[in-house]
């Protein structure tokens, strides 16, 4: 039965290359797979990529873009899609978690949305809120603490070395900006 999922992480909690990994054992099977990914994400040039190394080629999905035309898209190329993959979910709109959430119940294809959960301002992505009313299954995908070996559960924003806690929750960045962290060490990090 097809569900739509919703698998979360801090920043550098390997949700890309879980997605890939999706990806591979679909398509080592003989089934379609359609890969998403925000446009906005200016990192992937229409990408799935991971720090590991390992890339596959995503429809890029703009503010305005509707992804059940894109889905429909490659069924009239005759292509059956097995899955919808989205890496990046939370930089979608709720209209997007919508129109994914209408391929699962309309088409009875599985839907698995690979992203944040909160922004380093401690805020719900638009995007992921939806997603926490709507998926049939949320997992968090987990990862340990920059400072310690607790399990991290948030996102630490660093500018210039030091914490940041306002500003646009939507900014795309790396190891350079983010850091993975625990509750503890978001409110007192061990610079």
């Amino acid at each position: 039965m097809a569900k739509l999922f919703f698998k979360y992480g801090t920043v550098f909690s390997a949700k890309s290359l879980n997605l890939i990994a999706a990806a591979y054992n679909y398509e080592i099977q003989g089934k379609k797979v359609l890969l998403l990914i925000p446009a906005i994400d200016s990192r992937s040039k229409g990408a799935v990529s991971t720090r590991a190394g390992l890339s596959m080629p995503a429809e890029l999905v703009g503010p305005k873009s509707n992804i059940l035309t894109i889905f429909k898209k490659h069924l009239k190329k005759k292509e059956n899609i097995d899955c919808v993959l989205v890496d990046e979910c939370q930089m979608l709109t709720e209209k997007h978690i919508d129109q994914l959430r209408e391929i699962v119940d309309t088409y009875h294809t599985s839907v698995i949305c690979y992203g944040l959960r909160v922004s380093y301002t401690l805020e719900l992505f638009e995007a992921s809120e939806r997603l926490l009313a709507l998926a049939d299954k949320l997992e968090e995908i987990k990862t340990i603490c920059w400072f310690c070996n607790d399990k991290a559960t948030h996102n630490l924003k660093l500018l210039d070395g030091k914490p940041q806690y306002i500003g646009n929750p939507i900014e795309i960045g790396g190891l350079e900006k983010y850091l993975p962290v625990c509750f503890a060490c978001y409110k007192n990090p061990k610079l």
